[in-house]
C-alpha cells in the first residue's frame, strides 16, 4: 500500500518506493483510518456510477441498433417476408408493432437506470420494489427482442411458406402485448414515486402488486381486466377462436392449442 506521502521521502529505508512500511505502521496506529475510509467511499461511489452508466449506455446502444433494424425491415425485409410467406404486407404489421415497442422500451429502460442511481440507498423497500418491476420489464423486453430478431430471421431465410408462421405471429403479438404491460406498470410505479410500496413491503408483495393488479387482475374500479390478447367480447384480438387458443394462468398470454407450455413464461398448460 502507498502512504501518499512525498516521493522524495521514500527509499530502501522505508521498505521501497512501492511497499512503504510507514503506511503500515501509521495504519496500525489509526492514523490513516479516515483517509482510507474516504478512499473506499470514493471507490464504491465510482463503481456504483459505472454500474448504472454502463447499463444506461448498453440500452442506448441497443435502442440505436433496434432503430436501424426497424428501418431495414420497413425498407426491404418486410416485402421479402411477404413474398416468402405468401402473406400481404398488411398482415405483417404485427412485426412493425413489435419493433416499435422494442425501441420505446429501450428508451424507457435506459432512463430507469438513471432513476435507480438517484434512488436513496436507505429506502430499502422502494429499491427492492423498483428493482423487481425493472427486472420483470427487462426480462419481458429481452424475450420480445429475441423473438423479433432471431426467430423472425428463420422465416426470412426460408425458401417457401412456413406451416408454423401463424404460431410465430401469435407468439410475437403476445410478447409485444405482455411487454407493453410490463413497461406500463414500471412507468406507472416510477411516476407515482413508488408510493405503492410500504415500509415493510417484500418481494412477494411486489409480485402480487404487479401480477394481479396490472396483468389481468382488477382495475382501480374493481372490475376484472380482460386477459392479454383478449378483446372485451372475450375473443382473441388476433382473430383466433377460443377453441384454438388457451390463456396462460400465470401471464395470460394467448397460446396456440398445440403448445403444451406457455410460449412466454413456460408455465405448463392445465388440462
Amino acid at each position: 500500500m502507498l502512504c501518499l506521502g512525498p516521493w522524495s521521502d521514500h527509499g530502501e529505508r522505508t521498505g521501497g518506493f512501492y511497499a512503504c512500511n510507514r503506511y503500515e505502521a501509521a495504519r496500525q496506529e489509526g492514523a490513516f483510518d479516515d483517509s482510507e475510509r474516504r478512499r473506499e467511499m470514493a471507490k464504491n461511489s465510482l463503481e456504483r456510477y459505472t454500474h448504472y452508466y454502463e447499463r444506461w449506455a448498453a440500452n442506448q446502444s441497443s435502442r440505436q441498433k433496434a432503430l436501424g433494424d426497424l428501418q431495414s425491415l420497413q425498407n426491404d425485409k418486410l416485402e421479402k417476408l411477404s413474398d416468402i410467406q405468401s402473406q400481404p404486407e398488411s398482415q405483417l404489421k404485427f412485426i412493425i408493432e413489435a419493433w416499435l415497442q422494442i425501441v420505446e422500451c429501450r428508451r424507457v429502460l435506459k432512463w430507469t437506470y438513471a432513476y435507480g442511481y438517484y434512488l436513496p440507498d436507505h429506502e430499502h423497500a422502494k429499491r427492492q420494489f423498483f428493482e423487481y418491476v425493472q427486472g420483470e420489464a427487462e426480462s419481458g423486453l429481452e424475450r420480445l427482442h429475441q423473438c423479433a430478431e432471431k426467430e423472425l430471421q428463420i422465416y426470412l431465410d426460408a425458401d417457401c411458406p412456413s406451416k408454423d408462421f401463424n404460431d410465430f405471429r401469435t407468439k410475437l403479438a403476445g410478447l409485444t402485448s405482455v411487454t407493453r404491460n410490463y413497461f406500463e406498470n414500471l412507468v406507472r410505479a416510477l411516476e407515482s414515486g413508488l408510493n405503492d410500496v410500504g415500509a415493510h413491503t417484500g418481494q412477494g408483495a411486489c409480485s402480487k402488486a404487479v401480477s394481479s393488479k396490472n396483468l389481468g387482475g382488477k382495475s382501480k374500479s374493481g372490475k376484472n381486466k380482460a386477459p392479454v390478447g383478449a378483446s372485451k367480447s372475450g375473443s382473441s384480438t388476433r382473430g383466433m377462436d377460443d377453441g384454438n387458443i388457451w390463456a396462460c394462468d400465470q401471464c395470460t398470454f394467448a397460446n396456440p392449442r398445440s403448445a403444451r407450455s406457455c410460449q412466454v413464461c413456460d408455465h405448463q398448460q392445465h388440462r
